[in-house]
């Protein structure tokens, strides 16, 4: 890996770093750290016109290509518009799905149609997408998609029919993308198609899941066959799995490090409680916080070299298949650090009946890291079967 700092990055980060410190204030100065795991549900509306004021600065998708908007920035340059970015205490990013995910994926696959109907809301922070990936009673497992969709002849479009679950952000998305099996008969990774559905029509049924955050930011989403245009299936049918693949390949790839941008500003969070408090004092608390320190290092590098070698054509790098499995232990142990730093604090709540603190919220939220978006099991699976060359588990 090589990743060298020369004149013009350092010009850009002067340009990122200036650019944030005219702009996070005023009536974004409320948004500085705002938005992170089990905090999602706050200032939606004042987030939603921070990605307007991004796109105005020329600050969202800068990795996209210029013929799309973007800035062609280099892998160095996203990695130092994040470091700058979560340095200015930048707010969780609303419109993240849609840049990181499905706009490099319509980049990659989709039709010019596709590309010049989506990717402009994307960039100008006016449209937002969620990911229809899991399902009930599929677990982990995407090859298991029930949801159906079926060609109509009469009308020349698609009815998705189905249910999805843990859908973050739906209640804010006004598009999803939808992985259905188009072939009934079909089983596994075949007969798979890979939708753009508009969220935004009676037959999309939206259900907040209670968390014990007291939050809903994640969702069942009900298909009732919801009408896809022929144009909205991204590649052809039986595609569905190849580009599935490739998207968390981007999910896996730059947005990881948007990822550590909020980790990092949770990490000086803790770091200032236990400044405040004394706890940095405990030689325990005090080795938990490097082993930390050290754990958020790995990743950042970790990243870095796996993108200085990224193949995003859907055959993810074995650094990529180990990074979920990593983060997501990471991120609950953080969370208990950040209980113990706290002490009886911890159990004291903000206000009543339920108001939890920022660090309280996350340790909630960080209970559910080595679950959602892949268990630690199957990411196990999934680095012995598809980077080691193991024999596949058995399966009924």
């Amino acid at each position: 890996m090589k990743l060298d700092f020369d004149n013009a990055d350092e010009c850009f980060r002067r340009d990122v770093s200036q650019w944030l410190s005219d702009n996070l204030s005023g009536e974004f100065e409320c948004i500085r750290g705002r938005g992170g795991p089990g905090d999602e549900h706050m200032f939606i509306e004042e987030r939603k016109a921070w990605e307007r004021k991004l796109y105005q600065g020329g600050w969202t998708c800068i990795g996209w290509p210029k013929e799309y908007g973007g800035k062609a920035a280099s892998i160095v340059q996203q990695v130092i518009f994040n470091e700058e970015y979560a340095r200015a205490g930048g707010p969780g990013r609303i419109g993240h799905i849609g840049e990181t995910l499905i706009g490099p994926t319509l980049i990659a696959y989709g039709s010019e149609q596709q590309k010049r109907r989506y990717l402009a809301g994307i960039l100008t922070g006016t449209e937002f997408w969620c990911q229809g990936y899991s399902e009930p009673n599929a677990g982990s497992d995407l090859a298991n998609v029930h949801t159906k969709a079926k060609f109509d002849d009469e009308t020349g479009q698609w009815l998705i029919s189905g249910q999805k679950v843990w859908t973050s952000l739906a209640h804010e998305s006004h598009y999803c993308f939808v992985v259905a099996r188009t072939d009934p008969k079909s089983v596994g990774q075949k007969g798979l198609g890979f939708f753009l559905v508009n969220m935004e029509q009676p037959e999309v049924d939206v259900r907040p899941i209670a968390q014990m955050t007291s939050t809903s930011e994640f969702n069942e989403v009900f298909f009732d066959d919801a009408v896809c245009s022929s144009d909205d299936l991204v590649g052809q049918c039986g595609d569905g799995w190849t580009i599935a693949m490739s998207l968390l390949g981007f999910e896996r790839g730059i947005s990881t490090l948007g990822q550590q941008m909020l980790f990092t500003n949770e990490f000086n969070d803790i770091v200032n409680a236990a400044r405040a408090n004394g706890s940095a004092d405990d030689p325990i608390i005090r080795q938990r916080i490097s082993d930390a320190y050290i754990g958020l290092k790995i990743m950042r590098y970790n990243s870095m070299r796996m993108l200085s070698d990224s193949n995003v054509d859907g055959d993810l790098s074995k650094e990529a298949m180990c990074y979920k499995l990593y983060w997501a232990s990471w991120h609950r142990n953080l969370g208990k650090l950040a209980m113990d730093v706290l002490g009886p604090e911890a159990e004291i709540l903000l206000d009543s009946p339920y108001q939890l603190t920022q660090l309280q919220s996350m340790y909630l939220f960080s209970r559910s890291d080595t679950i959602y978006g892949g268990t630690n099991q199957i990411q196990r699976n999934i680095i012995a079967e598809r980077a080691l060359g193991m024999p596949k588990e058995p399966r009924g």
